[in-house]
């Protein structure tokens, strides 16, 4: 815990109300874990005020929005899973959509092919990443609003006022901000990314001063007053549209009122008694997520132990098959009327699956008909949990870190390139990743395929672990290991969430695991069963909270390879 508090909450307060042991917080009343101490501070002071969970997410996004550009976001969309206190539960569906000038070969140049350019980073990426054409319609502000309008206690203007206040009055720059600016200033090839961590002297800002957003604050004003209408209609609906028309992109006023939230019967699984909650189409993680905790629940984990060979041969071997069914099955549900949904959540389904999984040597991804998309990695994900027993999980992204790298100097947020999540070549599927399946090529107002998958566990009917991440193509992986460890292997959710990790997608046919957490005899041994690994630094940046129903605690944690997140409970 901080000694200097960086919004209006008093910490002698939470000092005697909130108890820090080995990574995890403790608190009775309310907890937030998210990838900023601010926005978790303030999401706390929601359920203080005496909002819900709801109020709580909806304050907690837009202050994200402010001080977690990356991923944080009004110009993005995502995922949220709601479960009342009855243990009823539903979803909001707020992911972006193609504007209605899209097409399937929206992309390709002439000779039907992909061209590449430079990206935000300077680096080299497909047309698909690039540039406005690659910005969905945003559906983050829509999301918050139906969610506050159909679950939350409080005023909607007193949820956005916080965001407001800090994007007027600053916050300290932290040094994974201050690390952006540095490189973003020097290497990136969009003018509004060189500039954006500027003060309005014209010089940047350090680490630790205040970085202060008065463009923002000013979109978030209008967001205030009118709701829903201040983003998709008037005057910073009019300057997106005069933007995107400027720069080549092909959202217009249309796209944006007809853009809406849908709400939507979550993906629903059980293992081992617990039942489980996820996101269903446009997001697959739900159904992956599900897909593979029932093929675990057919193997005999008392004698598999954990992060031995066969305990990641065996896993590996679980993803390989739910992310072939992901790349050839998902797609936005309201384009795809016979998603088998029902047949890949099924415990029968995984019986058959589960029957040729061998445990002697790895299987062969031999086939192009699948695979998964090469999903960007700005995406982040908050928890939260209040005394009435309400539990939010959300995870909304902007693609790319830091999206596409545009946006208008006159609204001052970052817009998304989600667009690049569709598969872009209709037909044509790689082994290196790319995939052209027909159920996530483009088509006006589709929503675009994504792995987010914030989740919620439930005991007896009451929410247990609320839990997601950020991640790109691991999103799926990292939150299924994670529910894993708690649920299979009784691991604390702080333990859970710090456990070794892997990743592996179908195609192309190889195990990413977290340099230094796999054992140099187990490398050696996966490699003669024939698996092909690859080390990688992080996999998940997992924000979760575990209830403790017996003795009613709210215990969070926020994974250390966040460098602003923070779990604060009261």
């Amino acid at each position: 815990m901080k000694t200097k508090k960086l919004y209006q909450l008093s910490y002698l307060f939470i000092l005697l109300i909130t108890t820090i042991a080995n990574g995890q917080i403790y608190g009775r009343n309310g907890m937030v874990v998210s990838s900023s101490e601010i926005a978790s501070e303030v999401g706390v002071d929601i359920l203080e005020k005496g909002g819900n969970a709801i109020d709580a997410s909806v304050a907690t996004a837009f202050v994200l929005a402010v001080t977690h550009p990356s991923a944080g976001n009004i110009g993005g969309g995502g995922f949220l899973v709601f479960m009342d206190a009855s243990g009823n539960a539903t979803t909001i569906d707020f992911r972006e959509k193609a504007p209605l000038a899209s097409s399937p070969t929206l992309f390709l140049d002439g000779a039907g092919n992909l061209p590449e350019g430079k990206n935000l980073y300077g680096m080299e990426s497909t047309a698909n990443h690039i540039g406005a054409k690659s910005v969905g319609v945003p559906g983050t502000v829509a999301g918050m609003y139906m969610a506050h309008q159909k679950y939350g206690l409080l005023p909607w203007a007193d949820l956005v006022q916080p965001a407001i206040d800090i994007a007027t009055n600053g916050f300290p720059l932290t040094y994974s901000l201050y690390e952006a600016e540095t490189f973003f200033s020097a290497n990136s090839p969009i003018p509004f990314l060189q500039e954006y961590f500027k003060k309005d002297n014209g010089d940047f800002t350090e680490f630790g001063e205040l970085w202060k957003q008065p463009e923002l604050a000013q979109t978030l004003i209008e967001i205030r007053d009118y709701g829903q209408d201040g983003f998709y209609k008037g005057k910073v609906a009019k300057e997106i549209v005069r933007y995107m028309k400027e720069k080549g992109g092909i959202i217009t006023m249309d796209d944006l009122k007809k853009y809406n939230a849908v709400e939507r019967n979550p993906i629903k699984g059980t293992f081992n008694g617990y039942d489980i909650y996820s996101m269903p189409p446009p997001s697959s993680g739900g159904v992956a997520l599900v897909e593979m905790m029932n093929l675990m629940e057919l193997a005999d984990l008392k004698t598999i132990e954990f992060n031995s060979t066969e305990y990641v041969h065996l896993v590996a071997e679980v993803m390989r098959r739910a992310f072939a069914d992901r790349a050839e099955f998902m797609g936005d549900a309201d384009f795809n009327e016979n998603l088998p949904l029902d047949k890949l959540t099924s415990k029968a389904f995984a019986n058959k699956r589960f029957e040729n999984i061998d445990m002697t040597k790895a299987s062969v991804s031999d086939s192009t008909k699948f695979g998964q998309l090469y999903d960007g990695s700005s995406t982040t994900h908050f928890s939260v949990a209040d005394a009435q027993g309400n539990a939010v999980s959300v995870t909304y992204t902007l693609e790319h870190s830091y999206g596409s790298g545009m946006g208008s100097k006159k609204l001052g947020f970052i817009f998304n390139n989600e667009m690049g999540d569709f598969n872009p070549i209709p037909g044509v599927t790689t082994t290196d990743g790319l995939i052209g399946t027909d159920p996530n090529l483009i088509q006006p107002e589709k929503r675009m395929l994504s792995s987010m998958t914030p989740t919620i566990v439930a005991k007896d009917g009451k929410p247990y672990l609320i839990i997601g991440s950020p991640g790109g193509r691991t999103i799926i992986n990292t939150v299924f290991q994670t529910v894993l460890n708690v649920l299979a292997y009784d691991m604390r959710v702080d333990k859970a969430i710090e456990a070794m990790k892997i990743h592996h997608q179908w195609l192309p046919n190889t195990i990413e695991y977290e340099n230094g957490l796999l054992s140099p005899d187990t490398i050696k041994n996966l490699q003669a069963m024939g698996h092909t690994l690859e080390a990688t630094n992080v996999l998940g940046e997992l924000m979760g909270i575990q209830i403790d129903t017996e003795n009613k605690i709210l215990i969070g944690a926020s994974d250390s390879s966040s460098p602003d997140g923070a779990a604060v409970g009261y």
